[in-house]
């Protein structure tokens, strides 16, 4: 028996509830005559704390609501509801959706909220089924203010979904479930593989004594938001790494509002230290936002900091098998409206290379601006080698009389053609080069002390 992935709504494939976006539209349409007294307020502490027993109550007496008027009479306001709510939905969700669909099981949207209002969002969003709450309708097709079947909420679900299960062959043990709700556990215990969706606190302490995956859809998959606060663990690591923590060097960064505040880009930096991760740090830090950033597979095989690095939103980038898991989860990333950060050189150069002024890059950013059409924002970073060189197995903290200076130069979108990615690339490279100093674009010849600089250990490849 194949098994299905049920999904609460509320609080879990959005942020808030449906409540106030199905209220408003009844009200338009004359269906009800106003908000019923404390609403707004009930409505505000759902979405705040979850879902508590007076939000219950009040979704039980919806039913003395819809008491006397036709089965059908509500359809025109659950479809304007539907176009508005469905723009809430996380974009993350939807991904969902659709690979357990690929995977071959089916999508189910189970809630309290009445089918009635509820069925033109699941079409809109691509369930198979809804299991929700029905109203009991009189012979001439009017609502009676009575409940037919369980009233799908807490054991009512459960009851909802086994019954659901039984007439589809579905197996529970091999199923998912979705929830942000401490009275939805006895569906999530129900089910193979369950998983809290941005948490209420009581669902939260729950989830981590059962060793419950807590994920948010509102992020990329396997990105961790600290319980109860819900803010994202890079942005807590995004405060450790700024600017004024390392005295060691002097940060010179300009061009930050070039960066769009919302939406999909791409955010490319040329690579000369290890130390730029520090310096890139600081741009998304002053930007305002969070970052997906590919990295090399090494850093990521590290136990405890690989899995911390991934929970702060890096992406495993494995050459050796092509990138192409990394490529799909930043296209993923930049489908959900967020931003990745990726070094198109891909590693440090070494020796003559590290001089060269002709900057050459991987083709991943311009496939992923072709694939998505986010803008690219270039990023020119200058004397991050003097703080960490490559030779040296850790930074200099300790050069605080006379610290080296730090530049850092946010440019203006990349004007890309999409037909080539070499030839997109290339056009990258260059907006990274002009946001250099003049001294970066001279041809010269190092000297040995500076070739040396540019190695591990700072030892030349013939005395290796």
């Amino acid at each position: 028996m194949p098994g299905a992935a049920f999904f609460d709504l509320d609080r879990t494939l959005l942020q808030g509830g449906t409540g106030p976006h199905l209220s408003q539209a009844m009200v338009e349409l004359g269906l009800v005559p106003r908000s019923l007294p404390g609403q707004d307020l009930l409505f505000k502490a759902f979405d705040l704390f979850g879902e508590n027993l007076p939000s219950i109550f009040l979704a039980r007496q919806a039913t003395l609501v819809a008491r006397g008027k036709g089965s059908t009479s509500f359809d025109e306001a659950a479809g304007r509801a539907a176009a508005v709510i469905a723009e809430h939905v996380h974009p993350f969700a939807l991904a969902l959706i659709e690979q357990h669909k690929a995977e071959g099981r089916l999508a189910v949207m189970a809630t309290t909220t009445p089918t009635h209002l509820i069925q033109p969002l699941a079409d809109r969003l691509g369930f198979d089924h809804v299991i929700a709450t029905r109203y009991n309708t009189r012979d001439d097709g009017t609502f009676d203010g009575s409940i037919r079947g369980p009233f799908v909420w807490s054991t009512g679900k459960l009851s909802a979904v086994r019954h659901f299960a039984a007439r589809h062959d579905i197996d529970l043990t091999e199923s998912y479930a979705y929830s942000d709700s401490i009275f939805d556990v006895p569906l999530l215990e129900a089910v193979g593989r369950p998983a809290a969706v941005n948490p209420d606190p009581r669902l939260s302490v729950y989830a981590v004594a059962r060793r419950w995956p807590i994920v948010h859809f509102d992020v990329s998959p396997g990105v961790l938001k600290v319980p109860v606060v819900g803010i994202e663990l890079q942005r807590f690591v995004l405060e450790v790494l700024r600017s004024t923590f390392f005295p060691c060097a002097r940060f010179d960064l300009s061009g930050v509002e070039n960066i769009p505040r919302h939406g999909p880009v791409i955010l490319v930096g040329n690579h000369r230290s290890y130390f730029d991760a520090v310096a890139m740090a600081n741009v998304v830090r002053r930007s305002g936002r969070t970052a997906r950033v590919l990295g090399k597979k090494e850093m990521f095989d590290v136990p405890v900091l690989g899995s911390f690095i991934s929970a702060a939103g890096g992406i495993r980038v494995d050459r050796g098998e092509g990138g192409a898991e990394s490529y799909d989860m930043a296209a993923l990333a930049l489908e959900g409206g967020e931003m990745v950060g990726l070094l198109p050189q891909g590693t440090i150069p070494r020796g003559a290379a590290f001089f060269d002024p002709e900057l050459k890059g991987r083709t991943g950013a311009a496939r992923l601006a072709a694939v998505s059409r986010a803008p690219v924002i270039p990023v020119g970073m200058w004397g991050t080698e003097k703080v960490w060189p490559r030779s040296s197995s850790m930074p200099n903290l300790l050069n605080l009389s006379n610290p080296p200076r730090v530049t850092i130069r946010v440019g203006p979108p990349v004007e890309l053609k999409y037909r080539s990615p070499a030839a997109d690339t290339r056009r990258i490279m260059s907006a990274i080069s002009e946001l250099l100093p003049p001294e970066a674009r001279e041809r010269r010849v190092p000297t040995e002390d500076e070739l040396r600089a540019t190695y591990p250990g700072g030892r030349l490849p013939d005395e290796s």
